[in-house]
């Protein structure tokens, strides 16, 4: 028997509510091509069946193919540099025309250029790197190396946690729509309560007093032989922005036990915080650096595993071994990107723009009974709802979507309630100013379903 579709992260490709809103937008073209889609994919979770199809997406702008244009500040957390950005499309069609694949027992400049590159940005001093085709299988080369380097095999993570979907990082994840009914799970992959002051569970009462990350430091005492602490450095999936202090006991509770500190920023490096590197804005080191996403410009699967050179012991193990790990194309969009961030100014630009953004967020949402918290870091932006004005919060979230996709704006919906805001970084200000006003607009709704 299998399990029912878990309605967790909210925006459930089978709820009525996506039915609802597909019966009165969509036109019999795009049925059609979206029966065919279902026709041939396996039918999951959060994917497929899809809600629409895309003809062009462009900058932050995507476009239906009934010509219909919607602002994304969704983008699946790689679109730091929007969509098809010029120099990076320039990029790969040079690369593409010239060295379309470099096999495995070759190198390229490309790839070499890019590794010297991250560790030199990277916050971990001496440090080496592996390519892989994306962020699930970075997180799998971090666990591999993480068991050869302390020769144990424990992890502790965190519940909420995303990490990716293949079954080793959904051993580490916390996710209940990515576990269930998958079992059993990697051994040794112990869980603890994150980071989450609005649903505490040492009571903190919406204000953090760090007993999460004590609590961390009580289980590698417990447990005695754990390989690395596991972390999102900041939790996309509903923006949950640790403390100062959060990372340096967890820093220093790592080194008194002997267990790794592996930071998973593959949706929120690249500047999206208004940093680099989240990790930046707390003043630590990680052994362990996991990055995706971005890094291939919003156009090519690549990811990297950045860590301390001393661990390089494992040449008698594969430890990635993709046939894509050194792939030139993904490897020049990736420099490319690197290259539009720093000539752009986007990570100061995330800084700036997002805190002036989470200001008037949180002034405008200040009488509204149903918002219980306005968060977040650099163009990271998440509003939490609460129960209230006759409506769940899940409802109230899932009725916000469709409607501001209604009115051309798209946001992903995290943990069923918090709507979460990632917009390009070189997104217009006009742009941003009106995707504001359209969900303001929807949040000042006693009923957004009407």
């Amino acid at each position: 028997m299998h399990p029912a579709p878990d309605a967790s992260e909210g925006d459930l490709n089978l709820g009525r509510a996506r039915q609802d809103w597909q019966a009165r937008h969509l036109d019999e073209p795009t049925r059609a091509l979206l029966a065919e889609d279902a026709r041939w994919f396996f039918h999951q979770a959060l994917s497929t069946p899809c809600l629409n199809a895309l003809e062009s997406a462009g900058g932050g702008w995507l476009t239906d193919t009934a010509g219909r244009r919607v602002l994304d500040l969704h983008g699946n957390s790689l679109h730091q540099v929007g969509h098809g950005h010029p120099r990076v499309v320039a990029a790969i069609t040079e690369t593409l025309a010239t060295l379309p694949f470099s096999p495995r027992r070759y190198t390229n400049r490309p790839a070499v250029e890019l590794a010297r590159r991250l560790c030199g940005l990277a916050p971990i001093p001496d440090a080496k790197l592996l390519l892989a085709p994306g962020g699930t299988a970075a997180i799998g080369i971090a666990l591999k190396l993480a068991r050869v380097v302390t020769g144990r095999f424990k992890t502790i993570s965190m519940w909420d946690a995303f990490h990716g979907a293949s079954l080793d990082a959904i051993s580490v994840g916390g996710e209940a729509a990515f576990r269930r009914g998958i079992g059993p799970l990697l051994p040794g992959s112990e869980h603890v309560p994150p980071h989450d002051p609005q649903a505490c569970a040492f009571g903190c009462g919406g204000q953090c007093a760090l007993r999460c990350a004590d609590y961390v430091e009580y289980v590698l005492r417990k447990e005695g032989d754990v390989a690395a602490v596991v972390v999102e450095t900041v939790r996309c999936t509903d923006v949950q922005v640790p403390p100062p202090d959060y990372y340096r006991r967890l820093r220093a509770a790592c080194d008194r036990h002997g267990a790794l500190l592996i930071l998973d920023e593959i949706p929120i490096a690249l500047g999206r915080t208004g940093r680099m590197f989240a990790v930046e804005h707390y003043g630590i080191e990680p052994d362990m650096l996991v990055l995706g996403k971005g890094l291939g410009g919003g156009s090519m699967p690549l990811a990297a595993l950045v860590a301390r050179g001393r661990f390089d012991v494992a040449q008698a193990i594969s430890l990635g071994h993709y046939t894509h790990e050194k792939n030139p194309v993904a490897c020049a969009a990736a420099l490319a990107t690197l290259d539009v961030i720093a000539d752009e100014g986007l990570v100061e630009r995330s800084r700036d723009l997002g805190a002036a953004l989470l200001a008037r967020l949180r002034a405008e949402c200040a009488g509204l009974p149903w918002v219980a918290e306005v968060r977040g870091l650099g163009l990271l932006l998440g509003i939490e709802l609460r129960d209230g004005g006759g409506l769940a919060a899940e409802a109230r979230a899932e009725a916000l979507l469709y409607r501001c996709l209604s009115a051309g704006l798209s946001f992903k919906l995290g943990q069923g309630r918090v709507l979460v805001l990632a917009p390009p970084l070189n997104l217009p200000q006009a742009d941003l100013d009106w995707a504001l006003d359209q969900l303001l607009a929807a949040l000042r709704l006693a009923d957004p379903r009407a």
